[in-house]
């Protein structure tokens, strides 16, 4: 691994190449704050699936690309003479150190649990005015979901075990199939799917990965038959559905 000086000197010469970039290159020139935003939420889900994927070099990859845009905005609000890197990452260490009491403080804590609540309400200290209100707007709903659920159990309201979680859950399927008025049918559905994500955050499960991964098993058996079908001269489209569970059970076999 790299010395702490080797890597000080790739940040440098990253930067360097930034002020090239910006200087010289047509299409560095034009961007803006709004025009990277798309391109960083891009790069940032490439980077999700490299993870999923435990693809350790794709890792690498996709954060460099996430790390460019990271200094490409610093480098447009230095040119805005708002901030530039170092004060980015300034501000990140004073806010590290003020939230780690029990590192840079006297403050102690027995497990990882009260270091998340006493995060959340050294949060509310810095002038958050709610628990949520770093909860971005743009998140996914399922992301959105666990990271509220996650926040107020900071502040200890939460269910007190899986177990009383899962009842819940119970409770919203009972509601939502009691509903006949669609629209309030939509929103028992949204309750079935806050407290199933609830349930499994408490469990020690990430709802979001898991359901990735079951996108991607889908998508791989799929494809599975597709290949099989053609290798019969046949289109899945022209298949009955009951054929069509023939060939979902043989791609179970190959994977």
């Amino acid at each position: 691994m790299n010395t702490k000086q080797e890597k000080l000197e790739a940040f440098g010469r990253l930067l360097d190449i930034m002020d090239d970039l910006r200087e010289k290159c047509p299409w560095d020139q034009k961007q803006t704050l709004e025009s990277l935003r798309h391109l960083t939420l891009e790069e940032t889900y490439e980077l999700s699936d490299a993870i999923l994927q435990n693809d350790l070099q794709e890792i690498k990859k996709e954060l460099g690309d996430v790390l460019l845009h990271l200094v490409f905005y610093a480098k447009i609000g230095s040119e805005k003479e708002s901030f530039d890197i170092a004060d980015v990452i300034n501000s990140l260490n004073e806010k590290l150190i003020f939230r780690h009491p029990h590192i840079y403080g006297d403050v102690e804590v027995k497990d990882e649990e009260e270091v998340k609540q006493n995060w959340e309400k050294l949060k509310l200290k810095e002038g958050n005015k709610s628990i949520l209100g770093g909860v971005p707007k743009s998140l996914p709903s399922l992301v959105k979901a666990y990271r509220i659920q996650d926040k107020v159990k900071g502040i200890g309201f939460e269910f007190h075990d899986a177990e009383d979680a899962w009842k819940k859950v119970d409770e919203e399927i009972q509601e939502f199939h009691a509903e006949t008025d669609l629209d309030k049918k939509e929103q028992e559905l949204g309750d079935v799917f806050f407290s199933l994500i609830n349930y499994a955050r408490i469990s020690g499960i990430n709802p979001d990965s898991a359901l990735e991964r079951t996108n991607l098993k889908f998508i791989s058996r799929f494809q599975k038959m597709e290949n099989l079908a053609s290798e019969d001269n046949l289109k899945l489209a022209d298949m009955s559905l009951e054929e069509m569970d023939v060939l979902w059970e043989k791609a179970k076999l190959l994977q």
